[in-house]
């Protein structure tokens, strides 16, 4: 584990209030994503079986001192000349230059434009992607990553415990966390003075019409099969999960569900549009911040999701070490600190925390990215779905999307 002396307070106090007026957010999904985008999806289910799985890239790293990360949007700290900080401090230090690329939209989405160039392990013009745990362990499964070099990684010392041994990439030979958050519901604080406590509180008659769920389905399934009593990290199959899309089928149908989105969903709420919806935990901090505090996230009764993005090299980079000397840099804790002051999402950072208390004790106190154990028992990992039950569960998802 390395230390860096933090940066002035001022400075970092500085970011965090541009984090707070931000307008965007990580999952944003592109203005127009409807039918084309859901199409795209439903390609992205291939299950790849069959096929070779493709040769590692040869490693230029040493005589290449560049390197590409896809990233969602507003995903990493930023100025307000729209630079990083965290990223120009480590190309000061290591002389890599980073191009930063706002290139997902989707897990779906970003896997349909690059799985035919993966399957024949060409360069995607990413170096490293950071997506979620399901779709990293597609590409962990079809041959889609490079394996990591740990030695370049100490700082890997710094994961939490709880992540560093996942059933998708045990031993994380092939991954490592980025960001964690929940997914759970809001609402608007105006409109719904009394609040909601669960997802069925969704489908009140009061809010025909106003409520709105998100395109990414386990965080939407999820949500609804905890409310219906299911566990869904343990053992579950089709009949639960089409109990959870009847119910979803039918607020669709009866009109009780406006939109089903990715993070435009945020304008929906901003608009009024929409007054209440399952949403991403980080996104509300922020839409309260840009649009004023009329907001209220809120981990359900039965629980909510809980989810990771994760560092991958995708099979066609050529340039691993540089990833892996990228992602040593973000595990030191006062870097991840950083981090997290800006994007509220869950570091998996150990030792964050407490460099998070010398740039703002608040901060470190949050639930949402320094969550303790109480609140962690209220959220849940979907459970690994195999090649057909993710094509099969995801297809049916899609079919709601497609005629909403």
């Amino acid at each position: 584990m390395s230390t860096r002396p933090l940066p002035q307070d001022p400075m970092i106090r500085s970011l965090i209030a541009q984090a707070r007026q931000s307008q965007l957010n990580r999952r944003t999904l592109l203005a127009g994503a409807g039918a084309g985008a859901t199409a795209l999806a439903l390609a992205a289910c291939s299950t790849g079986g069959g096929q070779a799985k493709p040769t590692a890239a040869a490693d230029k790293s040493e005589t290449d001192k560049t390197l590409n990360w896809a990233n969602w949007a507003a995903y990493i700290d930023e100025d307000e000349d729209g630079n990083y900080p965290t990223l120009v401090r480590f190309t000061e230090e290591t002389g890599i230059e980073v191009n930063y690329e706002v290139a997902v939209d989707d897990n779906n989405t970003y896997y349909g434009k690059v799985k035919d160039q993966l399957a024949l392990g060409k360069d995607i013009g990413a170096d490293t992607v950071c997506l979620t745990d399901w779709m990293v362990g597609r590409w962990i499964r079809f041959g889609y990553t490079q394996e990591l070099n740990h030695d370049n990684i100490p700082n890997l010392a710094n994961l939490t415990p709880a992540l560093a041994d996942p059933d998708f990439d045990p031993g994380r030979k092939f991954s490592v966390p980025w960001q964690g958050g929940f997914a759970g519901i809001a609402w608007n604080k105006e409109a719904i003075p009394g609040g909601l406590a669960s997802v069925s509180d969704l489908w009140d008659s009061s809010l025909k019409g106003r409520v709105g769920v998100l395109s990414e389905m386990r965080d939407t399934m999820g949500c609804i099969m905890l409310d219906m009593g299911v566990d869904i990290a343990g053992d579950w199959g089709d009949e639960e999960y089409t109990a959870a899309i009847e119910v979803l089928r039918q607020q669709v149908e009866d009109g009780q569900v406006r939109n089903i989105k990715g993070n435009s969903y945020l304008e929906d709420l901003k608009s009024e549009d929409t007054l209440a919806a399952i949403v991403w935990s980080g996104d509300i901090t922020v839409l309260n911040a840009e649009a004023g505090d009329k907001w209220e996230f809120a981990l359900p009764s039965a629980g909510g999701t809980l989810w990771n993005d994760n560092f991958l090299v995708p099979v066609g980079s050529p340039r691993k070490t540089n990833a892996e000397t990228l992602i040593n840099y973000y595990y030191e804790p006062e870097v991840a600190a950083e981090v997290a002051a800006w994007v509220n999402y869950i570091t998996p950072v150990v030792g964050a925390k407490e460099a998070a208390v010398a740039i703002d004790p608040e901060l470190a106190e949050n639930q949402l990215i320094f969550p303790n154990e109480e609140t962690l028992s209220q959220a849940h990992i979907f459970r690994t779905l195999s090649g057909a039950e993710e094509q099969k569960y995801q297809a049916e998802f899609q079919s709601i999307l497609l005629g909403s």
